[in-house]
């Protein structure tokens, strides 16, 4: 197709050249600034890559939602969850991964790019406990990259704009959803009824 974009030379020409401060904000370590961002935040988007394909999935606990450990190193409780783990298994064979954190009400967002290893030390797993809980495991990530994500894209979408827990006219449920994937063998209409007690009920 000719208007395709094959090379990295098309790409430059595209966007231009970085600018200087772009540069400037990516460190090898967590700066004091950049962990003080972090431990504010208490949701992040995990990305890994594996065979089977990739992952992006959301991790969230009350503020801090990862432990930093050190300059280098940070420490990210696996909670209960659907039990897919697609982003563990894909750990296991490529440790590569990407966290981007965010900060209610703060456009801006933090990335650390790094590599990860799953842990089930026992008295890391009870530093973990919430409410009598421990994790199922803890991923520890050796940090490569960090830096800053300006606010464009959040301030485009509008992100902290809207209400908490008001769902936008049209868009469908998780019980809706169920439903009409399992040809209606799941009950959308009881699920999205007893949905909220249960994660009540199951987030640790």
């Amino acid at each position: 197709m000719p208007h395709t974009i094959r090379t990295e030379d098309q790409l430059a020409a595209l966007f231009g050249t970085v600018a200087e401060a772009s540069r400037i904000k990516e460190t090898a370590t967590l700066h004091p600034l950049y962990r003080q961002w972090i431990e504010a935040s208490p949701f992040a988007v995990l990305a890994t890559a594996g065979p089977g394909g990739l992952d992006c999935s959301p991790r969230g606990d009350a503020a801090p939602l990862v432990r930093i450990v050190d300059d280098h190193t940070l420490l990210l409780p696996e909670r209960r969850g659907n039990n897919r783990i697609d982003g563990l298994r894909n750990m296991l064979v490529d440790p590569r991964v990407a966290l981007i954190f965010f900060v209610p009400g703060v456009n801006e967002t933090v990335r650390v790019n790094g590599r990860a290893s799953i842990t089930v030390e026992p008295s890391l797993m009870r530093s973990f406990a919430v409410e009598g809980a421990e994790p199922k495991c803890v991923v520890e990530v050796k940090v490569d990259t960090v830096f800053f994500q300006c606010g464009r894209a959040l301030i485009r979408s509008g992100l902290w704009d809207h209400a908490p827990g008001h769902r936008p006219e049209g868009v469908p449920s998780a019980g809706m959803i169920l439903g009409a994937l399992s040809a209606a063998a799941i009950d959308g209409e009881a699920y999205d009824r007893e949905l909220s007690q249960r994660l009540r009920g199951s987030l640790y």
